[in-house]
């Protein structure tokens, strides 16, 4: 690999011949103050983002692979069957920019039929984007990959410093139901003032369907999802000098069909007593930390949801069971 070139942008680095690579230099806040206010709520709670450490990350992927899991499954064979489809509404030669966009895996299905005028993929982590986008430049040696490593969720500042034409965000994998619709609201309303008149979103979003689907795909056979769930208390020992053991804490998630969400909480199976960062968090028997949201939509749930945004539904892609959806929204 070449080593980067600075230009003369001091954020920017030329990293190959059609790759860019845009530091934003996102700031990692005070994680320890947040998972211990988490932790001290009457209902404990951990933000999400905690279960990818490198670990983490490697369940997940083995989680998408698992024949009960269909979400990841299915939404790339939706992107496979009409890519040419979605690639006419959002319009060949758009800006594609893709927030949290990890390892850009989704985005390939669609670059050769979308043709973009630019593909700027969006992550916090500076290395792994940096690799991503490099590999990204090898394999599509005409397209123009403008990474930025930045936090989508506190700034979009640097689309100012973006090729001119039409923008159209990426969010695949569902991504917005890990957000509470109050903020997957304000996340949306975002996204529009960021696209513009012009612009549009291109979002994959899993359906409302029956509990016992919803359930086997968060409680498979082989226990990944388990093991994915307890080991965001090895990522806390490390992040918090604690003391919490896995092994007494077990995974529970349920689709909770009145709030069209899955719930994913660890129980603790015994009154214990975990040293974190200096304090103690007490644990009674059976005492859950909710770990994770996902909510589910149906098609007119969704629909009502963008329009508060400011965003209309024009082509929806749905897979043959109805088990998940890949929307194009414009801006109204």
């Amino acid at each position: 690999m070449n080593k980067p070139e600075q230009s003369t942008d001091s954020h920017t680095l030329t990293a190959a011949g059609n790759v860019s690579f845009r530091n934003e230099h996102p700031a990692a806040g005070d994680n320890r103050e947040e998972v211990l206010a988490g932790l001290q709520q009457a209902q404990k709670v951990i933000n999400p983002k905690y279960f990818y450490d490198k670990k983490g990350s490697q369940l997940f992927d083995r989680i998408t692979r698992l024949p009960e899991y269909y979400p990841t499954r299915t939404e790339i064979e939706i992107l496979t069957r009409h890519g040419q489809e979605i690639s006419e509404a959002c319009e060949k030669g758009c800006l594609f920019i893709e927030p949290g966009s990890g390892s850009c895996e989704k985005a390939r299905l669609l670059l050769n039929d979308l043709q973009p005028s630019a593909y700027v993929p969006v992550d916090i982590s500076a290395d792994f984007l940096l690799q991503a986008a490099i590999q990204l430049g090898k394999e599509y040696p005409w397209l123009a990959v403008r990474a930025v490593c930045a936090d989508f969720n506190n700034s979009w500042s640097f689309v100012d410093d973006l090729p001119a034409g039409k923008r159209v965000v990426f969010y695949p994998g569902s991504t917005i139901g890990n957000l509470e619709p109050d903020n997957a609201l304000r996340f949306l309303k975002r996204v529009r003032a960021m696209v513009g008149t012009e612009g549009g979103v291109l979002i994959g979003v899993d359906l409302h369907k029956s509990s016992t689907r919803l359930n086997a795909a968060y409680n498979d056979a082989q226990g990944i999802t388990a093991e994915f769930n307890r080991n965001v208390l090895s990522c806390l020992n490390g992040l918090l000098d604690a003391e919490f053991d896995p092994e007494t804490f077990a995974h529970h998630a349920f689709y909770n069909n009145e709030k069209r969400r899955i719930e994913m909480h660890l129980v603790s199976e015994k009154a214990q007593t975990v040293r974190c960062n200096g304090s103690h968090i007490e644990f009674d028997e059976g005492e859950t930390i909710h770990t994770e949201n996902s909510y589910k939509y149906t098609l007119e749930e969704f629909t009502a949801l963008a329009a508060k945004a400011g965003l209309r539904l024009e082509r929806s892609w749905l897979d043959d069971e109805e088990l998940f959806s890949v929307h194009y929204l414009s801006a109204t």
